[in-house]
């Protein structure tokens, strides 16, 4: 084998433990909230959200790494699964407890809220539970001619992307609830107070949702894969468009609104399709005719 050669195939596997370091790096920052490091927890929880969302990028890249460099193998797959548990499993997990801490403001220690200390870690719990059983469903599941166009259940980058999310969003609603810019309205203001009171208590909920629809069998449609390859028609052009027009108006708060219609668009659809349209489709019963006059 050339030196070209090992290069090629060792870069596959490097951008696969760039995951993991990634994951790795993630519950590092989020471990550092606490007491004594209060005033440093926004900054914290931002830089793990960021981690996990690097991680998601290796974990995109690495598959096709290894296709162009023809080294795709069943080690790569294994080690690929084993990344994915740490960083789209551990870490949102881990993130999402401390945010839920941390959340009402990132400059004082405040209480739990809604949620008990116990059903947190048990949320938390849950969460990498389903991870682990999603990605061992998809190492058994997958065949290597599979087009990978569809999945079975909610990703785990997906689920770790709404959880991440979170933190990110709280930069836009820190803009609006310090009135840092002039021209915020009144509305504006009073949303982001509203959203800063409330995220702590939402994130449980959306974790603990994810982490059922990734054992799902929902069908999720693979984005990476249907935006850079086969055909693309209309509706990909409106969607790119309204995404982009969305992350333009309301910035950061986008990332949460796009992970999360991800996430719950498919369900509710398929609650639509299977449950309430039949509903109205149903014939009514035969009126008897009226008797003539």
């Amino acid at each position: 084998m050339s030196r070209r050669e090992r290069v090629f195939a060792v870069l596959p596997t490097l951008m696969t433990l760039g995951n993991a370091f990634c994951g790795f790096a993630a519950i590092t920052y989020a471990a550092k909230v606490g007491p004594d490091a209060a005033e440093a927890a926004g900054g914290h929880l931002l830089t793990a959200a960021v981690y996990i969302y690097l991680a998601m990028v290796f974990d995109a890249l690495d598959g096709r790494v290894a296709r162009w460099a023809n080294q795709t193998s069943e080690f790569g797959a294994q080690l690929d699964s084993l990344c994915d548990a740490v960083s789209f499993g551990c870490a949102p997990a881990f993130l999402m407890l401390q945010f839920a801490e941390y959340s009402s403001d990132f400059h004082t220690q405040t209480k739990w809220g809604l949620f008990h200390p116990r059903v947190l870690w048990i949320i938390g719990a849950l969460y990498v539970v389903c991870a682990l059983l999603r990605l061992a469903r998809f190492n058994v599941e997958t065949d290597e001619d599979d087009s990978h166009n569809y999945f079975s259940g909610l990703p785990s980058p997906a689920a770790a992307g709404a959880v991440a999310s979170f933190p990110i969003a709280m930069l836009e609603v820190k803009k609006l609830v310090q009135g840092a810019d002039a021209s915020v309205p009144e509305f504006a203001h009073r949303v982001g107070e509203f959203l800063n009171d409330t995220a702590g208590k939402l994130l449980p909920v959306v974790t603990f949702a994810v982490a059922c629809l990734m054992v799902s069998r929902i069908r999720y449609s693979h984005v990476f894969n249907q935006l850079f390859s086969g055909k693309r028609g209309r509706g990909h052009l409106i969607q790119l468009v309204f995404t982009v027009a969305v992350v333009f108006i309301v910035r950061e708060l986008a990332v949460p609104l796009i992970f999360c219609y991800f996430a719950f668009a498919s369900p509710i659809r398929a609650v639509w399709l299977s449950w309430v349209l039949p509903r109205f489709r149903k014939t009514p019963t035969d009126v008897p005719n009226s008797p003539t006059a």
